[in-house]
């Protein structure tokens, strides 16, 4: 089966990995092989590849920059498609709107806006995920998210039919967007920018990267924050007041400079990470009766 896929895709000019460790392609730095790893260079030859895995009955796993799932220790017995660095092209389309592909990094996509004095983009600088994953997500931070500036996302479903979404289509809400419901792969997105003076656009960036590097625990691997924001509350704040700083189990540890971070202090493995997420919505669960979601995509 995995040959079958496996040939087409070469032939179809994409790189392809077998027993692939995962913790290659995560943030985190866990998780162990995934079957077979096909990373795509072009909308065509995902699409033969998505027909080949159909053909199969092969429901292919999708990460980009796996920098909000934790993958398995065990690893995937399955085909898993990375949209990379070999997916990542970024354009200007005129008309202040860029199409990015869907493994283009968020950083260098705000990077880009700034070279042509487009502003909107500021409040994800420094968000380490993909174009694709921030629009899976609705990705956000300092007040601004992905809704605020998509204008158009191409994708193609299961079977490598081409497809577009835009507006209420998206469905795009905290943490959300009608992505997660299955059946579709985001290829490219239309962003619509605003012309700003670059200076302004700059110095917003770097007070956010300033912001993030004095407040997050970007030293060690991890997913990012861990949790979803309670309603009426905030994650790291529960943590930090159930006295839960620097709570460790194997290598995973709550992070002693952001309570909304679980960190890779060193060789944690995924179970410990899913251990001590546990341990966290018991005790905050106990305290608070709040009940704390994982923003974490658990694979």
């Amino acid at each position: 089966m995995y040959e079958n896929i496996q040939r087409i895709a070469e032939e179809a000019g994409c790189l392809c990995t077998r027993n692939a460790p995962l913790s290659g392609y995560t943030t985190f730095k866990i998780g162990g092989p995934a079957s077979l790893l096909i990373e795509p260079a072009s909308v065509d030859s995902l699409s033969k590849v998505l027909r080949a895995c159909s053909a199969e009955g092969v429901t292919p796993l999708v990460l980009g920059r796996g920098s909000n799932v934790l993958a398995p220790d065990e690893g995937i017995d399955n085909v898993v498609i990375v949209m990379g660095e070999h997916f990542s092209k970024i354009e200007y389309c005129g008309s202040e709107m860029i199409k990015a592909q869907a493994g283009a990094p968020v950083i260098r996509l705000c990077k880009f806006a700034l070279e042509y004095k487009l502003g909107g983009l500021e409040f994800a600088y420094g968000i380490p995920g993909s174009v694709g994953g921030g629009i899976y997500m609705n990705a956000g931070a300092y007040g601004g998210c992905m809704k605020d500036v998509v204008l158009v996302v191409d994708y193609l479903d299961y079977e490598g039919n081409r497809g577009s979404w835009a507006g209420d289509e998206l469905g795009l809400s905290y943490r959300h967007s009608n992505f997660m419901d299955g059946g579709k792969i985001i290829t490219s997105v239309i962003f619509k920018l605003q012309k700003r003076d670059p200076e302004v656009i700059k110095q917003k960036m770097d007070a956010l990267m300033a912001r993030r590097r004095e407040k997050q625990p970007l030293e060690y691997p991890s997913a990012g924050s861990t949790f979803k924001r309670p309603e009426g509350y905030f994650a790291g704040k529960l943590i930090q007041d159930s006295e839960l700083m620097g709570k460790q189990i194997g290598g995973a540890q709550v992070s002693t400079k952001h309570a909304g971070f679980v960190v890779n202090k060193g060789g944690a493995t995924a179970k410990d990470v899913k251990d001590l997420i546990a341990f966290v919505q018991k005790t905050v669960k106990e305290k608070f009766g709040v009940d704390m979601e994982p923003e974490v995509r658990i694979l």
